[in-house]
């Protein structure tokens, strides 16, 4: 990535904040490509305080396409947490409007550019599949059914202006990302700290896992390899079941692991989003392993004491 110029949205989520220190770190004895214009764009939603900042408003559908001039790549990666409110009618909209239309608005953008970016790595994510059972799923299946399934279609078909503009465009569809800082894994380790984690439901659902780090490491990899485009599973080699995950964080934090939530206390308690939590999505990273990529943490062991350090 030498000499990139990369724009990013979502800076300061989970992922994005990683991957901007990530990237922040490898050319931090790098000078920028014309001395004044950072390496790293970040796209913000206030008026921009800083060098590295262009001003976006997803909701309203307007970027500030001039400050994503020379722009080699851009990552995008925000929209509402999935697993941050009760499923409202108008929090489902929140969910979706927040990905479809900032996506479709910085799609537009970059294919307006004269010269685009060489690739737009466009967020999605591994509800795509909908529930898969025990069955093992690559980037070759069909959509899956429910709400998150229609959000990541229509997510990813929003794209279609940086798609028809030849730019190579990437969908990664991230799984459960292990990380203390954020996200649905960082609600688990308060938990399992105090002595209170356990299975969800029965236990037998897939849970389809990626440490930060892999993850971090990955979507470098989808910015790096030419021959990458459309949908990219960044997800772990193996996907476990809740109950060995629920083991595994025991044996790491070395804490007992006695409970057991039941599905209709779950659904009390988060309404819909419950049903995403006790489905089974075995996922494959087909699309990574075929290209290359090495994981560091393919275990779920390996993940969560990475998430420990980081």
């Amino acid at each position: 990535m030498a000499g990139m110029r990369i724009a990013i949205t979502g800076s300061t989520g989970l992922i994005g904040t990683a991957l901007l220190r990530s990237l922040r770190e490898k050319s931090a004895t790098r000078p920028s490509d014309t001395g004044q214009q950072p390496d790293i764009v970040r796209l913000v939603r206030h008026p921009p305080r800083a060098a590295d900042e262009v001003r976006w408003d997803p909701k309203r559908q307007t970027v500030d396409a001039t400050g994503l001039a020379g722009c080699d790549a851009v990552v995008h990666l925000a929209g509402a947490g999935v697993g941050d409110h009760r499923w409202t009618k108008a929090y489902r909209r929140e969910i979706r409007d927040s990905r479809v239309l900032g996506t479709a608005a910085l799609a537009e953008a970059i294919a307006s550019l004269d010269t685009p970016p060489r690739v737009f790595v466009c967020g999605s994510a591994i509800g795509y599949y909908g529930d898969t059972g025990d069955r093992r799923t690559d980037e070759s299946a069909p959509p899956g059914d429910g709400f998150l399934a229609r959000v990541c279609v229509d997510w990813e078909e929003a794209a279609a202006p940086a798609v028809e503009a030849g730019i190579r465009t990437v969908f990664p569809r991230t799984g459960l990302v292990v990380g203390r800082q954020g996200g649905a894994w960082g609600r688990l380790f308060p938990l399992f700290k105090l002595g209170l984690g356990g299975r969800l439901g029965n236990g037998r659902q897939y849970w389809s896992f990626i440490s930060l780090h892999d993850h971090i490491a990955a979507l470098r990899h989808l910015i790096d390899t030419e021959e990458l485009s459309g949908p990219v599973n960044l997800t772990a080699p193996e996907p476990v079941t809740n109950r060995e995950v629920t083991a595994a964080m025991g044996r790491v934090l070395r804490r007992p692991t006695p409970f057991a939530v039941p599905a209709p206390a779950l659904r009390l308690a988060l309404g819909d989003f419950a049903d995403n939590i006790l489905a089974s999505q075995r996922i494959i990273p087909q699309r990574l392993l075929d290209t290359g990529f090495t994981f560091t943490h393919p275990k779920a062991d390996d993940a969560i004491r990475a998430a420990l350090t980081s």
